[in-house]
């Protein structure tokens, strides 16, 4: 039996947009509005590791069988990171991360420097 060592406290998911994408964004946010999430603000340029405009959405994890699927067939082409929360950024963001559609280059070195701070 394998035991788990690290503990998954929620998710987030970053649902990735363009200026020709906003609208889509906007609509698939709608629809995630039906959830038990948080919804983050809209981030009109890069910030973070982040490489291109983007919202966040926040969960727990007893809501990730309900959004994750949501999001599989609604994301409307859009990219979506989704990532669990345990306490280390970089691991968060790279090796348990889950990506619908195309995996982007997250800035790894910015997520290193404020764990380190």
């Amino acid at each position: 039996m394998v035991e788990a060592t690290t503990t998954i406290t929620g998710f987030h998911a970053h649902i990735y947009y363009g200026p020709k994408t906003r609208d889509v964004a906007a609509r698939v946010r709608e629809g995630l509005a039906a959830f038990e999430v948080r919804l983050g603000r809209w981030h009109d340029r890069p910030i973070g590791p982040h490489p291109q405009a983007m919202y966040q959405i926040a969960f727990l994890p007893d809501q990730f069988v309900r959004v994750v699927p949501w999001l599989m067939l609604h994301r409307e082409g859009l990219d979506v990171l989704v990532h669990p929360e345990t306490g280390d950024d970089v691991l968060d963001h790279t090796n348990h991360a889950l990506w619908l559609g195309n995996k982007l280059e997250l800035n790894i070195e910015i997520l290193r420097q404020t764990s380190s701070a």
